[in-house]
């Protein structure tokens, strides 16, 4: 396996078509499907599908395709700082759910370390399939009762490895104007009035993917948003809610919202996502301590 055939691999995946690859390459078309060819019998895995549509890849080849541009990316650093004497930022990314403590976690971290030396990413979508094609180095998601083997089957088969972090009980995050809001605890049942705010999950839109527990409860009002200003906005003009860990971030967030616990024994553990066999960087390593400071909390 030579970097030369990991660049064709990516080549042939951003264009969808081997003529098209072959052009930018600039070599010919039977060359290119002769490296491709002989790559495959390598490794034992057919990494695109063709047709006369043009090429697609398999299942394998998304999984090698991460690798393949992990690889030549950290390639082009070494060579442009060694090489060409340039001065190029290193990556970090994060992917997670839309947690304020983890983006707080984020800040803190930059804060420490700079932009000057680095690029920052932080995603809140698709967190499994983020760290699994290298996208991010770290994904945050939690697991319980209802999630925890369907999530757990997929991480394996993913390569990835689920650490704990912490456990939460169930809250119901409102506005402090809402009617509930003065409660010390609030029921399921005296929710049913009022709206619950779900954030929708891109292309792992199921009940397995989502970010509030009890996704399979059947609410009487159930509204979907992409992001998190909508859904605060929603909260105060429909007195809606969601549900979370409970654990709030006033200097993001502000004052005007709050956590009230549900009645319920559900417990969600908060973790974090990490490619197996891979030690986490100095980046990554300071963002989960950062993340530690909200236990107990």
């Amino acid at each position: 396996m030579t970097l030369t055939q990991l660049k064709y691999v990516i080549t042939i995946a951003d264009t969808g078509s081997m003529n098209e690859a072959a052009k930018l390459l600039f070599i010919s078309q039977p060359s290119l499907s002769l490296a491709l060819k002989e790559l495959e019998n390598e490794i034992g895995t057919e990494l695109f599908k063709r047709s006369n549509r043009g090429v697609v890849l398999t299942p394998e080849g998304q999984e090698f395709l991460g690798y393949a541009r992990q690889v030549t990316e950290q390639y082009k650093l070494m060579e442009s700082r060694y090489i060409e004497k340039k001065n190029v930022k290193k990556k970090f990314g994060v992917s997670m759910q839309h947690y304020t403590f983890a983006v707080n976690a984020f800040i803190e971290m930059v804060k420490q370390f700079g932009m000057d030396e680095y690029e920052f990413a932080v995603r809140t979508y698709e967190v499994i399939e983020d760290v699994k094609t290298f996208r991010s180095e770290i994904g945050i998601l939690y697991l319980n009762d209802f999630n925890r083997k369907v999530l757990t089957k997929l991480f394996d088969e993913s390569d990835l490895e689920f650490c704990p972090l912490m456990d939460c009980g169930i809250y119901v995050y409102l506005w402090k104007g809402h009617p509930l809001a003065n409660q010390k605890e609030i029921t399921i049942e005296e929710l049913q009035e009022y709206p619950c705010l779900s954030f929708e999950q891109g292309n792992y839109n199921s009940f397995y993917f989502a970010e509030e527990v009890l996704s399979t409860y059947s609410y009487k009002q159930l509204i979907k948003a992409n992001d998190r200003a909508t859904l605060l906005n929603l909260m105060v003009g429909l007195n809606g809610y969601t549900l979370c860990s409970g654990i709030l971030c006033d200097n993001l967030n502000g004052s005007d919202y709050w956590a009230v616990k549900l009645k319920s024994d559900e417990v969600m553990t908060i973790g974090y996502l990490k490619r197996k066999g891979i030690a986490l960087s100095p980046l990554g390593q300071k963002y989960l301590e950062e993340i530690r400071k909200f236990e107990g909390m």
